[in-house]
This record gives C-alpha cells, sequence and structure tokens, in this order.
C-alpha cells in the first residue's frame, strides 16, 4: 500500500487535532490472523458459523480455509491503529462504516493504512473531529476491508 498524497505521519507519536491535515497518512504494523484468534471470537460472541470453525465447511462453500470473522478484522485493526507509532490524541469512536471485501482466512497477515479524510471543529473548542479511511490488506496487497 502506497500513500495517497498527504504527508506520511509513519514516524510521529502522538498526534493532535492541529498536527495533521486531511490526506496525511500511516500504515500500521502487520498482524497473523490465527485460528486460535477466531476460536477466540467465537467463543467470545457466540458466532460459530460453520466457514468459521470448519475447514472443511469453507472449502464445500469456495474458500480456501477458515475465513476470519469480518468483525474480528475490524477489531484487530482498530487495535493496530491504536498500538501504531502515530497515534491519535483521541476520546472515542464516533462511527465505523467498513465493507468487507475479501475473506480474511487463518494464516493471513493483515495491515491497515490510515488517512485522515476531513476534519471539523466542534462547539468545545479544545476538540475536533477527524474522519478517517482505513484500507485493509493481506500480505498479497489484496484490499480485504
Amino acid at each position: 500500500m502506497t500513500g495517497e498524497g498527504g504527508r506520511n505521519l509513519g514516524g510521529a507519536a502522538e498526534l493532535s487535532y492541529e498536527d495533521v491535515e486531511a490526506g496525511d497518512w500511516f500504515e500500521t504494523s502487520g498482524c497473523v490472523v490465527s485460528v486460535e484468534m477466531i476460536d477466540a471470537f467465537a467463543a467470545l460472541t457466540g458466532d460459530r458459523f460453520e466457514i468459521h470453525m470448519d475447514e472443511a465447511a469453507a472449502r464445500r462453500h469456495g474458500f480456501t480455509g477458515r475465513v476470519a470473522h469480518g468483525l474480528l478484522v475490524l477489531s484487530l485493526v482498530d487495535g493496530l491503529k491504536n498500538q501504531a507509532e502515530a497515534r491519535f490524541r483521541a476520546i472515542a469512536s464516533l462511527g465505523w462504516d467498513f465493507r468487507f471485501e475479501r475473506p480474511v482466512l487463518a494464516g493471513d497477515t493483515i495491515r491497515a493504512r490510515i488517512a485522515v479524510a476531513g476534519k471539523r471543529v466542534t462547539s468545545k473548542p479544545d476538540r475536533g473531529i477527524l474522519t478517517l479511511r482505513f484500507a485493509v490488506a493481506n500480505q498479497k496487497g489484496e484490499i480485504v476491508q
């Protein structure tokens, strides 16, 4: 994945609203999505749909192996964002609009490019809102979310 204009914030530490502009971006490190993660997510959520839990079932449905839950991948990406060298000084997430483009299989490595898509001030002078765009790719560089 490469940047789309703007500055690469990769070496920055804690970023404030004033530190970033629309178009600025950084990449996270990678994370291997393991069978153990899939099993733990299924145990936590109760989502035991067969493509997540059984390799033979996943193959019957046209996948080459067990498929990670889309929400597991989303959760891992949020963790990667919060562990990146460049981090936003933030209070909360206000919403998510995610698309699941391709399956993430057990053993895949995911990473994300996070770009500042926009920013706006709020009625509180010490706060602003950043809109972030995520591009999550697997080890082949294919966008998965």
